[in-house]
């Protein structure tokens, strides 16, 4: 029997669209919006600069194939070039990654509470996501690897997780690799790469350059502040960069987006005191709502996971509308499966303590 109308491919209407945090406190004057992990010290101003010149030139392509921007990336990292591949932010990517390795009928692996990205990208390819628990909200690499077939072809890994915050040590990423059969691509999720500071920690450029089926994302997003221009890269093995740059737009990345993105990664004074802001004020946060009574999941990013009772009255909803109305934008993550914790980013001074403030009200324990 004919249908009526046109049909998406199987797996399409299976996804639950991506939500963006919320930007808005209607009828607040002044909002802080820490729902989307933003930087709360924005750009270099070098990045800015290099922008606004762009746009004396809209009328002509970009560099279809980035080659000053993977150039800059490379120079920083000390990673060849060729082995680059830049795209408009790191979803971009892991959507390519998954176009080119995943057929109908494939499975992807991904951690319960990992980027909501991997199953849309996953079933957007006609494969299925399969989900492996976590212990203590971490990825759990004994669980992942339980879940590994013959049907598996892509395991995505964020490492720091969003939205958790955790990350697993360097032995276990490597532990997780050896346990995969060299037909499954493990893709290497380091959007927080720049903010962790743990001696155990590696963002994936080892295994890339010893593998040949390891691929790190990474995005400038966050600690780079370009967010609006939709920039992030990848690094992989010679095979995997061929197939995806045979799939990807020519012009994937925009003018403007290639030279802020240059400017930015060669900014390491402005990426520094980005740094050394979110250290500070992570570590604060982590105590002073510690101090509250409420559970907070350590965290090596530039945000952290509050937890909050199922009381009522008490739990993460009730908390999320008393933080709104005082144009506080936290993040509620029951689509990652957390239905009672919110996600906050790291802002500014004001903005932190503020929630804080805000946070002790909510509870009662206002002095």
């Amino acid at each position: 029997m004919s249908s009526t109308h046109p049909q998406p491919r199987p797996g399409v209407l299976a996804i639950d669209a991506y939500v963006p945090g919320k930007s808005t406190a209607p009828g607040v004057a002044k909002v802080f919006k820490l729902s989307s992990n933003e930087t709360p010290l924005g750009p270099s101003p070098k990045a800015i600069a290099a922008y606004n010149e762009i746009g004396q030139h809209l009328e002509d392509y970009p560099d279809g194939s980035a080659s000053d921007l993977r150039d800059a990336i490379g120079r920083a990292f000390g990673l060849d070039p060729a082995r680059i591949v830049c795209g408009a932010g790191s979803d971009d990517l892991l959507n390519l990654l998954a176009r080119a390795y995943l057929a109908d009928g494939d499975e992807a692996i991904h951690t319960i509470h990992g980027f909501l990205v991997y199953p849309i990208a996953t079933l957007g390819a006609g494969a299925k996501p399969v989900v492996a628990p976590e212990t203590n909200f971490t990825a759990d690499v004994d669980a992942i690897i339980k879940r590994v077939t013959s049907k598996t072809k892509i395991v995505f890994l964020a490492n720091p997780n969003n939205p958790t915050g955790t990350y697993l040590p360097f032995d276990e990423i490597k532990r997780l690799h050896r346990a995969l059969p060299p037909s499954v691509l493990f893709v290497l999720d380091a959007a927080y790469a720049e903010y962790v500071r743990r001696n155990d920690y590696e963002a994936g450029i080892e295994l890339v350059a010893t593998s040949e089926n390891v691929v790190m994302t990474r995005t400038f997003s966050k600690i780079h502040g370009l967010a609006g221009l939709r920039l992030g890269w990848m690094y992989g093995p010679a095979h995997v960069v061929d197939a995806v740059n045979r799939i990807r737009g020519p012009f994937n990345v925009n003018a403007a987006a290639i030279a802020a993105g240059i400017a930015a990664i060669e900014d390491n004074a402005h990426q520094e005191r980005s740094r050394e802001h979110n250290t500070q004020w992570l570590a604060w946060l982590t105590g002073e709502i510690g101090k509250l009574g409420l559970k907070v999941t350590p965290s090596v990013a530039n945000f952290l996971l509050i937890h909050f009772p199922e009381d009522k009255g008490r739990t993460a909803t009730d908390a999320n509308a008393f933080l709104t109305k005082r144009g506080l934008v936290l993040r509620q993550v029951g689509a990652y499966k957390l239905p009672n914790a919110l996600r906050m980013t790291v802002g500014s001074e004001e903005a932190n303590r503020l929630v804080v403030k805000a946070l002790a009200e909510f509870l009662g324990t206002a002095k």
